[in-house]
């Protein structure tokens, strides 16, 4: 049975994970490596010179890991320290409480962590649904093993990034394959001094978006679709 090395980036209790590892284990192995905790908006980003503290986690179906760590040291310590036997044919990262479309791609530690399997040149999924949606984790991911089985079975190395809508246009999933569209923030940034001469800011942002034209994935999930964006390793130098 092929091996699945599944991650995220809400952390290794986020409800997503458990339901796309769940979804998958009728037809593949799974091992999961995911965050401690929440690390969203850390992109590709690598921790480099500390101690990164790891442990595995006793579960009966799956192989589990936690690194306290962000996305990309979860699935790149799996690959290159764990999986010495380079079982894993695939690593699909999600899925994510929250839309990653457009140019937030460049953000997503969902994003991320897929990316660095790809990098490893094996197929890639980054998952993620509108936080509004009312179609369950549990849907999501039944769709998502059913499309990523019949891509992986064509024997070709791929790269997506998938979002599930508020709602299904015509009450079951259809996949469409679209390009990125641009987002932007309208952000708001709320400073802070807490009386010892320290200086914080937050920022709140609205979204703004560029464009949300037809082909977008965007606009797609805009309609009620799920968008299927193909990336590859120019993303990550723009």
């Amino acid at each position: 049975m092929k091996k699945i090395l599944i991650s995220n980036d809400d952390g290794i209790d986020g409800a997503g994970l458990w339901a796309i590892a769940n979804a998958l284990r009728k037809n593949f192995e799974v091992a999961i490596a995911a965050p401690m905790r929440q690390q969203s908006g850390m992109a590709h980003a690598l921790t480099l010179g500390k101690k990164i503290e790891y442990k595995r986690i006793d579960n009966f179906d799956f192989e589990t890991w936690t690194v306290d760590g962000t996305p990309t040291d979860c699935v790149k310590f799996y690959l290159e320290a764990l999986d010495v036997d380079k079982k894993i044919c695939a690593v699909i990262s999600g899925i994510n409480h929250g839309a990653n479309l457009a140019t937030d791609v460049l953000y997503s530690g969902t994003v991320g962590a897929a990316l660095e399997g790809y990098l490893h040149e094996i197929p890639a999924l980054a998952v993620s649904i509108d936080i509004h949606s009312e179609i369950t984790f549990e849907q999501a991911a039944f769709e998502t093993e059913k499309y990523f089985s019949a891509q992986f079975a064509r024997g070709e190395n791929f790269f997506y990034n998938i979002n599930f809508p508020k709602k299904f246009r015509a009450g079951y999933a259809e996949f469409q394959q679209v390009r990125l569209g641009k987002r932007d923030y309208l952000n708001a940034f709320i400073t802070h001094e807490n009386g010892d001469g320290r200086n914080f800011f937050e920022v709140r942002g609205k979204i703004f978006d560029i464009d949300d034209s037809e082909g977008t994935d965007i606009h797609t999930v805009n309609q009620g679709l799920i968008s299927v964006t193909p990336l590859n390793w120019k993303i990550a130098n723009l």
